[in-house]
């Protein structure tokens, strides 16, 4: 039985070299974005590396109507899902989402739209298909600024980066990601928010210090982890973050 991923956001950046991974690791790769110009430019490059990607419909913003016009097709085409990339998100860099006392509410609104909001109501649709799978495995793209004890911790490089509504959407992603897996605990499905680090996307303006392959690094391995893996955990390349 082919293994098929379906990743979001992923015309570009880190989203693109997820589809990269596992496209090389044997998936059909369905590479989702909002555009189809971009999607499919994106799906042609990736398939003249030999890998089966093609682009499908992902927009966060019509959540549901995208995910369940994707429910029919793999379920005609494939009949099952095995892995989920939740990779599409948005930040607000123009100064709107800033500290506790002055981020605008219209920014935070739009950005859990997307990262949160956006992300449940894309999922849920589904589920029936990762069930389906073996193995499934649902891996969300958080964020290290999504995690309490980060934010708490003064020895953290991060401790004084503090937009309320990019950290508190990761946060309540997390949270997904813990009540997701306890509702699959007695299935094969494991499901995980991964962080992909620092690394330079459209996200942050190019700011970050690594590259987008070197984010994609921990979400390709815990896409592909073994019976043994993980559940309800949260991970960067290098080891785990706590709550």
């Amino acid at each position: 039985m082919a293994k098929i991923a379906l990743v979001t956001g992923a015309n570009k950046g880190i989203g693109f070299e997820v589809s990269r991974a596992l496209g090389e690791a044997g998936f059909t790769v369905l590479l989702g974005a909002r555009d189809a110009a971009r999607g499919e430019e994106a799906a042609a490059k990736l398939r003249a590396e030999a890998l089966d990607v093609r682009f499908v419909h992902a927009d966060l913003e019509h959540a549901y109507e995208t995910s369940t016009a994707l429910v029919e097709k793999i379920s005609k085409e494939f009949g099952h899902l095995d892995v989920l990339v939740n990779n599409a998100g948005v930040a607000d860099m123009t100064g709107a989402d800033s500290s506790a006392s002055t981020a605008s509410i219209d920014a935070i609104k739009r950005i859990f739209n997307t990262n949160f909001f956006g992300t449940v109501e894309f999922t849920q649709p589904l589920l029936p298909l990762l069930k389906a799978s073996p193995a499934a495995r649902i891996v969300n793209v958080s964020s290290g600024l999504g995690s309490l004890e980060i934010n708490t911790n003064p020895d953290s490089p991060f401790y004084g980066v503090k937009p309320l509504g990019y950290n508190a959407s990761k946060a309540a992603l997390n949270m997904f990601t813990v009540n997701l897996a306890w509702e699959l605990r007695d299935t094969k499905a494991k499901v995980n928010s991964v962080c992909p680090g620092y690394v330079a996307t459209d996200l942050n303006n190019h700011s970050g210090p690594g590259t987008a392959a070197d984010g994609a690094i921990a979400i390709a391995k815990y896409a592909q982890i073994g019976e043994d893996g993980p559940t309800a955990g949260f991970f960067h390349k290098d080891g785990a973050y706590g709550w």
